[in-house]
């Protein structure tokens, strides 16, 4: 094909999706309520006796990433989180050390835990006392403690806890009590039970204000920092703090045996689901292109909609709001250098890219030549179906805004 790019082989504008979308309000509604320094103390030192691996199950690797990695995620796209204390055994400190690399995770802080639980968090708000005028890590106002092993924790009930932490001064999470408790005799006989109606499982995660929860640890018993598991409870003891304690989803579900690890890696593939791909060009190959990523996509166990039509994309839009992942595919009908995204034309898709992000969509562009070779044409497929995989897999925030070449 000579000439000019026609309009028709030019990729629609993907703004008019992403505002009709409503992602951005709905990633923003933190941002102004949040005016205050936010961090968060994950505890990842345990051993992972339960599960029965040689392995920590905070370093159990599904589709390619360690869950670990995954809860890190949920706090690190949220913009008013400014500072992830990640605290490990010193055995693990090395390997934590490289997925923050691997996965890009940039706002982690990595320590080393002690000899329990609630040594570990101390020495993770320890670093956060530390911080002065010219350190790299701001002193908190509200610090958020959370299980390594609960990857699926949201902002919206992020947003209830940290406001409320700021309020109350401590806050914690809870859910209803599954099964009856019951307490037994020395001899393994019933002693009596509790009236379920009554009790709540306490979860995570917990909110402070960071002055009230340092100074429980700074004044807790050594039996409490041995024995001791609930950080609500010394808020209480040692700062005369009553936590304000709010019913959470059931999403925030610890990964604690083998088969969690299973049904973790389930819920994850549903997320990654939440992605569609938008092929834009000349009617009759951008119908041929989306159809042979569907079927690659697929092989990848990746049930992602990939449309070449923008109504029914614009229609998937108006469901997902949060977790999202937009790939606008370009699809040049001329294999001339001159029909093809000039660098000056990127500046918009960046800037979108930027703002996609606040409401937690995640902007890609791929470039795509097509080739009027039938065996070429199905290798740019299959790369086009590769790239799109991987993009969805990592949710890398590093290549948003690019354009980049199959």
């Amino acid at each position: 094909m000579q000439g000019d790019t026609t309009a028709s082989d030019r990729p629609c504008d993907p703004r008019c999706f992403l505002n009709s979308a409503g992602g951005q309000d709905e990633g923003n509604t933190g941002q102004g309520a949040v005016d205050f320094p936010v961090a968060v103390v994950l505890p990842a030192a345990g051993c992972g006796e339960r599960m029965g691996l040689t392995t920590p199950k905070q370093f159990c690797t599904f589709l390619n990433r360690p869950l670990i990695s995954y809860t890190i995620e949920s706090f690190e796209k949220i913009s008013w989180i400014k500072t992830i204390v990640v605290v490990v055994a010193k055995e693990s400190h090395e390997l934590m050390l490289h997925i923050v690399k691997t996965f890009r995770h940039t706002k982690v802080k990595v320590v080393e835990g002690g000899t329990s639980r609630h040594r570990s968090i101390f020495n993770g708000l320890q670093v956060l006392t530390e911080s002065t005028e010219g350190s790299s890590l701001p002193r908190p106002k509200v610090v958020i403690i959370h299980d390594a092993v609960r990857p699926f924790v949201e902002e919206d009930f992020l947003l209830k806890i940290t406001l409320a932490a700021k309020e109350q001064g401590a806050v914690g999470a809870i859910r209803p009590l599954v099964s009856t408790v019951i307490a037994t005799t020395s001899e393994s006989y019933l002693d009596h039970s509790l009236e379920r109606a009554k009790y709540r499982a306490s979860e995570m995660p917990q909110g402070f204000l960071f002055d009230i929860i340092h100074q429980a640890y700074q004044l807790c018993s050594e039996f409490d920092f041995e024995f001791g598991t609930e950080c609500l409870h010394l808020a209480l003891q040692y700062s005369g703090t009553n936590a304000k304690l709010i019913e959470g989803p059931p999403t925030l579900w610890k990964v604690t045996y083998k088969r969690d690890l299973a049904a973790a890696e389930s819920v994850i593939k549903e997320t990654l689901s939440l992605s569609a791909c938008l092929i834009s060009g000349t009617m009759a190959e951008t119908v041929e292109l989306a159809s042979k990523v569907q079927k690659n996509l697929a092989a990848h166990d990746m049930a992602v909609d990939v449309f070449s039509c923008a109504k029914e994309y614009k229609e998937l839009l108006l469901s997902k709001t949060r977790n999202f992942i937009q790939i606008t595919v370009h699809l040049y009908m001329s294999e001339e250098q001159s029909h093809r995204q000039k660098p000056d034309e990127l500046t918009p898709i960046m800037d979108l890219a930027v703002k996609a992000k606040q409401g937690n969509i995640l902007l890609y562009g791929i470039q795509v030549i097509h080739s009027k070779v039938p065996e070429l044409w199905e290798k740019s497929a299959e790369r086009l179906s590769e790239l799109t995989a991987a993009l969805i897999r990592d949710r890398n925030p590093a290549f948003t805004g690019q354009l980049l070449q199959a």
